[in-house]
């Protein structure tokens, strides 16, 4: 913990507050011109302002009871409190009642302040001359230390307005009852942040993964847990629902129904993700696979039992930037009213080695290791490690060997694993499959019979003795060792695994000691490495102008990442890629050669009944593994890829033919928007980061694709029809002559359009950005490049609640 931001932190739970944590705080001053201030508006059990400078990393606090005043004769009671974190100047809305703080927090003002002396030196003194520059607040003020009383424990200041052009009479408060940021009367902050559900604030996330190693670490700071063997899940409840998803992105909920049922019962009112793995113990309490396997089958007989070992978000709040530590004494506490079938997995803080011998003696599969202090990053980047009693690990089947007893029968399984695309042979197992198992694996073996070996290096094989099959199926498989020449020795095949994909087994090779320490160094190259994932020719030029590098494409899809996913995540993907910049040529890609890091394939049946594959994003970690192919633009469908026939994002393009005016597009927004609030429908707006603007409107996902897209026609042709002149809901060109064409086709099956945060493949860097209405005049089409969107990242988000609204289609 920051020492200077020991006492901000102490007086907060993080898991109930929106309020930032903050980083650890360097100690290192920026340059004294362009330090932040910021006052904020405290609707506390007393209300207040709170004046904030920033200073040596940190935010200088005072409590001003009657707020700032502008004339000098007004010597303003300033109570010195705890250092605040830098990222509290962005900080607007409700801190829970019974909170520390509770209340609404206004943003009344913001801008950059400049010490007129030496800071530090009046800091010891007691005696502060500064400069605003801020929306209401400008010119010289002081802050002066008062003699403490006798037994006063508060540290007192006077805020003084010191005479110059900008000092009045009047006090100049009650001039602005408004945010800076958000334009929102206090009230409205408090009624929208009461008001608004507590929804995950992310899907579809990737789970953290433990390294493999041979030596446990030492040092202090690790937390040891049993290692279990079963499925591992991310539970996802919220608004009385429950999505159990497994590594490979399947809703287990129907398979796993008891346990679905007994986390909807005991979450409702909560919105809460727990990361843990589904197991079926055996009557010693151990987790049996082969049992889940069989209930999986047939779900009957032994009970399952979800064993939960990380919160990543309650309540609607993200916790995944929080320690472990943290998160644990969080879960700890919410788990105590869970029911049978959800168990707290409990850790122990000591030798690693003695634990680990402990768990070998009584015939455990091994145990996980997790630094105290790491953050939940969905990576395998050594935070978590794991060290098995006995060698176990998945492996791709690519094809098998017929049995010599018995005709047609399987002899051995071919086993592989996973370098970058190839698949290597890993051996042969022989054993673990009795006649039943056999007969199920034939099955489906049948579907994916192939005459061509999947192994890219692999021993000669008898072709009259051997199957081959396409690597669809993973197998968990129990063995000896690795010999010399790569292949397992006395492998015996343990299960099928649904839950993992194909491409995501390789090889597990435990780490030494020094390697786990020396891990978290390797994962920290930023030069070349954004959200774990490798971005190769950083250098290489994108945009000429503005100059754009790849890196900076990957670094900015980081960025905006938590605000693109909601309405790009687990959505069908289309993309257009550019390898070599915008300049050269580009290609609009729809279906993939591979699963990335990050990404999912669907397959898809069209209205002919072909089937083809296409993707979508996981997780943040998916824009990235896009960028790194050279994919600019992220075109979406308006369903998720888990509900794919009821959409819930309507979209209309303004498409004005060639000549048009600027003012002439945004009269047709304008118009657009009257329509829809004639229907009572709510409306976004953003940039196209070209010649028009787009119109976005949230649904429920109850209508299917034929009413949605009628539905966007009939609004398209009710404009044309009151506007004729103006407007045209045909697509032809010549239909386009001097008019604004409403784009409503792309409310179809299959249609996409750019996703709200998507960079442009085209000269300038554009990006399609999500604007308020207010904003319409003074922002233009292509009005937001890379650099202009980072920096709204600051702001408030002007399309905070969207999927909150719960408007639904009248069919």
């Amino acid at each position: 913990m920051s020492e200077k931001l020991k006492k901000y932190q102490e007086k907060r739970d993080f898991v109930k507050t929106s309020e930032p944590k903050g980083k650890p705080a360097n100690g290192k001053q920026r340059k004294k011109k362009g330090l932040k201030f910021v006052v904020q508006y405290h609707a506390a059990r007393t209300t207040h302002f709170d004046f904030r400078l920033e200073w040596q990393g940190v935010l200088l606090s005072w409590a001003v009871p009657k707020g700032p005043s502008y004339n000098p004769k007004d010597k303003r009671l300033a109570v010195h409190v705890e250092d605040h974190p830098v990222e509290y100047a962005d900080f607007e809305g409700a801190i829970p009642k019974g909170e520390y703080g509770g209340g609404t927090v206004m943003l009344w003002d913001e801008g950059a302040w400049e010490p007129q002396e030496d800071f530090e030196e009046g800091l010891k003194k007691g005696s502060l001359k500064f400069k605003l520059s801020g929306e209401r607040l400008h010119g010289k003020w002081a802050l002066v230390r008062m003699a403490p009383r006798e037994n006063e424990s508060a540290e007192n200041w006077l805020l003084i307005k010191e005479k110059d052009e900008f000092a009045a009479p009047g006090t100049g408060i009650s001039d602005y009852d408004t945010s800076v940021r958000s334009g929102r009367k206090l009230e409205k902050i408090a009624a929208e942040e009461s008001s608004q559900t507590k929804v995950i604030p992310f899907q579809n996330l990737s789970v953290h993964l433990a390294r493999s190693v041979d030596k446990l670490p030492q040092e202090d700071g690790w937390a040891y847990e049993i290692k279990y063997d079963g499925y591992r899940i991310l539970a996802y409840a919220e608004d009385g629902s429950v999505k159990l998803m497994t590594r490979g992105g399947h809703d287990y909920a129907a398979k796993f129904k008891s346990v679905a049922k007994a986390l909807e019962t005991w979450s409702k009112g909560r919105s809460m993700v727990l990361d843990g793995e589904m197991i079926i113990a055996d009557e010693n309490g151990k987790s049996d696979f082969q049992a889940l396997q069989n209930y999986l089958k047939k779900p009957t007989g032994k009970e399952l039992t979800f064993i939960v070992f990380d919160l990543l978000a309650a309540d609607g709040k993200d916790l995944r930037d929080l320690p472990l530590s943290e998160r644990k004494s969080a879960l700890e506490k919410l788990m105590k009213g869970a029911p049978a079938s959800v168990v707290y997995s409990k850790h122990t803080l000591g030798n690693g080695e003695e634990i680990f011998q402990a768990a070998a003696k009584i015939g455990l599969e091994g145990i996980v290791g997790k630094k105290l202090d790491s953050r939940y990053s969905g990576t395998r980047n050594g935070d978590w490690i794991k060290m098995k009693c006995y060698n176990r690990q998945e492996f791709v089947i690519g094809g098998y060997q017929i049995s010599e007893k018995k005709a047609g029968g399987i002899g051995a399984l071919l086993l592989g694993v996973y370098e970058g695309r190839k698949l290597i042979f890993a051996g042969r197992a022989g054993t673990g499959f009795g006649q039943r198992d056999a007969e199920s694996l034939l099955k489906k073996f049948d579907k994916l019979r192939t005459e061509i070996s999947p192994f890219k290096t692999a021993p000669e094989f008898d072709e009259t003795e051997t199957v081959f099959l396409k690597p669809r199926l993973v197998a968990e498989v129990q063995f000896a060792e690795w010999t010399d020449e790569n292949v397992l020795r006395q492998a015996s095949f343990k299960g099928l695994r649904t839950d993992k994909k194909p491409t995501e087994v390789v090889r597990e090779t435990p780490l030494s000691e020094k390697d786990v320490k020396s891990e978290p160094k390797r994962e920290t190259k930023k030069e070349a490495t954004v959200l774990g994932i490798p971005v190769s020719s950083p250098d290489k030029i994108v945009f000429k102008d503005p100059e754009v590098k790849k890196l900076e494409i990957a670094q900015y899809y980081a960025a905006v990442a938590k605000r693109m996913m909601p309405y790009a995540g687990g959505r069908v993907l289309s993309v257009v890629r550019c390898h070599k910049g915008v300049s050269a040529a580009c290609f609009f890609k729809k279906h993939p050669v591979s699963e990335g890091e990050g990404t999912a394939i669907l397959e898809i049946e069209n209205s002919e009944g072909e089937k083809s594959d296409y993707f979508y994003l996981k997780d943040e970690r998916g824009l990235i593994s896009e960028a790194q192919l050279g994919t600019l633009e992220f075109h979406v469908w308006g369903s998720r890829a888990d509900d794919l026939e009821r959409p819930d994002m309507m979209i209309f393009d303004l498409d004005p033919d060639e000549g048009m005016g600027l003012g002439q597009i945004r009269q047709g927004v304008k118009d657009l928007k009257k329509v829809l609030d004639s229907l009572s429908l709510q409306s976004f707006l953003k940039t196209s980061g070209g010649k028009g603007y787009h119109v976005v409107v949230p649904f429920r996902p109850t209508a299917e694709w034929d009413a949605f897209r009628d539905f966007s026609r009939q609004v398209a042709q009710l404009m044309e029809k009151k506007w004729p002149e103006r407007y045209t809901s045909n697509v032809r060109k010549i239909k386009r002559k001097g008019k604004i064409y409403i784009d409503w086709v792309r409310n179809g099956r299959g249609a996409t359009s750019v996703a709200p945060y998507s960079l442009r493949a085209r000269p300038g860097a554009h990006v399609s950005m999500p604007i308020a209405w207010r904003e319409l005049s003074t922002v233009a089409p292509d009005g937001v490049d890379m650099f202009d969107a980072l920096k709204r990242l600051k702001k408030a988000d002007p399309w905070k609640g969207f999927f909150q609204i719960g408007q639904q289609l009248q069919i």
